[in-house]
């Protein structure tokens, strides 16, 4: 089942998916967000994961409009720390690098050191690097 997670004025600014034959969790951010969007949708699917109990994120950023450079330090000190006790160990980030959102993915990549992360520009290449940590991963 897809969790939406919506903003004041009902629109859906992320869908948090439990991929269990893949056995990662596949969030798509979108929209203009907030911090208390970025909070609020970190915190969830964080919890998400760790309820799951697997290591790997799918982190779809490319329908996000603007940049999240209002949240970009909370989330590597505050949210990253925490998503690793939690169990991240693997997080693909898929961007679309020339817009203000991939320019805030890329920021993100260079300074977080609680997991490994990677940033794709597809789905597919994601998939696949994701692939290789879950791959006969038993409960």
């Amino acid at each position: 089942m897809v969790q939406e997670l919506r903003n004041p004025f009902g629109r859906v600014y992320l869908t948090i998916d439990i991929n269990s034959k893949n056995r990662w969790v596949h969030v798509n951010w979108m929209g203009y967000l907030t911090e208390e969007n970025i909070k609020a949708g970190a915190a969830a699917y964080t919890k998400a994961l760790s309820e799951a109990g697997y290591t790997c994120v799918l982190n779809d950023t490319r329908l996000i409009i603007g940049g999240w450079d209002h949240s970009l330090d909370r989330v590597v000190n505050e949210w990253a720390p925490r998503a690793a006790r939690a169990g991240l160990k693997h997080f693909a980030m898929i961007t679309t690098p020339e817009t203000f959102a991939g320019s805030t993915a890329a920021t993100f990549y260079n300074t977080l050191k609680s997991f490994e992360t990677k940033v794709f520009d597809n789905t597919s290449d994601a998939q696949e690097w994701l692939r290789q940590y879950t791959v006969g991963v038993k409960s």
